[in-house]
């Protein structure tokens, strides 16, 4: 799979800036398995609403991690998005499982989105006047992701299923399940191909939700 960034992705040449929902739709073509026209919508508008305030110009400059930015965050959500639609596809085919699909996408989809928030701290290039009301690293992404999801109106079998640390909802979907796997399969490649560590070492050693 590419970046997303295609011919026709946004930029912040025009006049009265970014057009972050356009840079959204470029970013992640996989937005088009969501059936429901108003889910996608909402999907769109927690990533505009967190880029905003975070005062990102490209929703593409949002790394995957603080101290990894070889990779983007748009790689790894469209990674974890593609891991988890074909674990999905094989619990349905091969075990009966009743998988909510809108669900699954949407919640793959921001489960990072909370990193326009925290990650503002971490990255080379100025951004333009984030919110302090909002941004920072006090508060964990997949929370603020959460919070995200919340203030847009998502459905609470996405909004509940965006939390991908262990212990943040403690009775997990099997939408929730898939989103927590896939996260965990791309980070660990991720990790080893850019740091040569393991997930569970790079969490040890560098992430706020280790204990």
């Amino acid at each position: 799979m590419g970046d997303g960034r295609g011919d026709g992705a946004a930029d912040d040449g025009s006049a009265d800036g970014p057009d972050h929902a356009q840079q959204v739709h470029d970013a992640f073509p996989e937005l088009d398995a969501v059936s429901d026209d108003r889910l996608r919508e909402q999907v769109v508008e927690a990533w505009v609403l967190g880029l905003e305030r975070g005062g990102w110009r490209d929703v593409h400059d949002v790394p995957y991690a603080w101290n990894i930015h070889e990779v983007s965050n748009v790689e790894h959500t469209r990674g974890v998005t593609e891991i988890a639609v074909e674990s999905a596809a094989v619990q349905r085919d091969r075990h009966g499982a009743d998988v909510d699909t809108d669900a699954l996408v949407a919640a793959c989809l921001l489960h990072d989105v909370g990193k326009t928030y925290e990650y503002v701290d971490h990255v080379d290039d100025d951004l333009v006047d984030p919110d302090p009301t909002y941004t920072g690293a006090v508060i964990p992404h997949s929370l603020s992701g959460y919070a995200l999801a919340h203030e847009v109106d998502c459905p609470l079998a996405v909004q509940r299923a965006i939390p991908h640390f262990i212990g943040e909802i403690p009775d997990r979907t099997l939408e929730a399940e898939l989103v927590a796997s896939a996260n965990a399969a791309s980070s660990n490649a991720i990790t080893r191909a850019t740091m040569g560590l393991s997930l569970d070492e790079w969490v040890d050693r560098y992430s706020q939700t280790s204990d």
